[in-house]
């Protein structure tokens, strides 16, 4: 097996985003790439407004953004993450004759002047033929052994996020579906871990359970994620976020139960994730019963042939 200093090196330009930056982490690590990060923002949001007519025009000016450390070394890709980044990674790009490719769909921008653009086909991006669809965000799942199961013992996790544009997560009614999760698994492990966006309304509410172990970020900022959907035979997660869907789908053998929530508006690209994985038996609706979802999408499948170095 080749070391990481041996392999072919990716330079990830991250808006500072962590969702963002996992993402392109995620596809550096799918392609067998090692990679440094650099953080890019643009000087002043006029600039930003600026980089979408100077980006059709042909027109880069690297005056318009800063970048959180100088770039050294030898690469072979520049991967792009986040709104903020595609056109200072055009501009190194072109200046360096390094190729560029996007994660997510870059709108606003030429899409024809990227090598690759990976997006998700819940962002419903065009046919073009430098565009690959996956059916999920970009992830890549790691355990990191926080959790250790004793022989013998089953385990059923949930994995709650927080409210946002779209869904609103009531704790009263993430109560009751809690209640009816640990009347139907008593001879189970139960855990739980939160998300940053996590409410202390909600955090309140869990420490009222009699859960084998909380991760609850607002005290521990640990993720033990990967390690659930390694060890439990049903993973429960609530609607809110991409990500966490994606990473559920994307690794281990449980089942994965995604908890419906009040919605603000209508939940669009969350509605077509989650149709299109239900489809293709990746997950299940939790309406009080259970479902036996535990097929999963193998990212690496979808990059398989692709090469962007050498």
């Amino acid at each position: 097996m080749m070391k990481e200093n041996d392999l072919p090196r990716a330079l990830i330009f991250s808006d500072g985003k962590p969702g963002h930056r996992n993402q392109a982490i995620a596809l550096a690590r799918h392609l067998n790439l090692s990679f440094d990060t650099v953080e890019v923002h643009f000087r002043q949001r006029l600039a930003k407004m600026v980089s979408y007519p100077l980006d059709h025009l042909h027109l880069y000016c690297p005056g318009l953004f800063s970048l959180s450390s100088s770039i050294d070394g030898v690469y072979c890709v520049l991967i792009a993450a986040g709104s903020e980044s595609y056109y200072a990674a055009k501009t190194i790009g072109r200046a360096r004759d390094i190729p560029v490719m996007a994660v997510m769909l870059p709108r606003g921008y030429r899409y024809a002047d990227f090598k690759l653009i990976v997006a998700p086909e819940h962002d419903t991006p065009p046919r073009l033929s430098n565009i690959l669809t996956i059916p999920v965000n970009p992830c890549w799942v790691e355990p990191a052994g926080l959790v250790q199961l004793p022989s013998g013992e089953r385990l059923v996790s949930l994995v709650i996020g927080g409210s946002n544009q779209v869904y609103d997560i009531d704790p009263e009614s993430l109560r009751e579906i809690i209640e009816d999760i640990f009347q139907t698994f008593q001879s189970f492990q139960i855990m739980v871990a939160t998300s940053r966006r996590t409410s202390k309304d909600v955090d309140d509410m869990l420490r009222a359970f009699p859960f084998k172990r909380r991760f609850l970020y607002s005290e521990d900022p640990a993720n033990p994620i990967p390690d659930f959907l390694a060890l439990s035979k049903y993973v429960f997660l609530t609607a809110d976020s991409t990500s966490m869907i994606s990473e559920a789908v994307s690794f281990g053998t449980a089942c994965v139960e995604v908890i419906p929530l009040t919605t603000r508006r209508f939940p669009g690209k969350f509605f077509r994730l989650t149709a299109r994985l239900q489809e293709l038996g990746c997950l299940h609706i939790f309406d009080g019963t259970l479902g036996e979802a535990r097929n999963k999408v193998k990212i690496g499948d979808y990059l398989e042939g692709i090469r962007l170095c050498g």
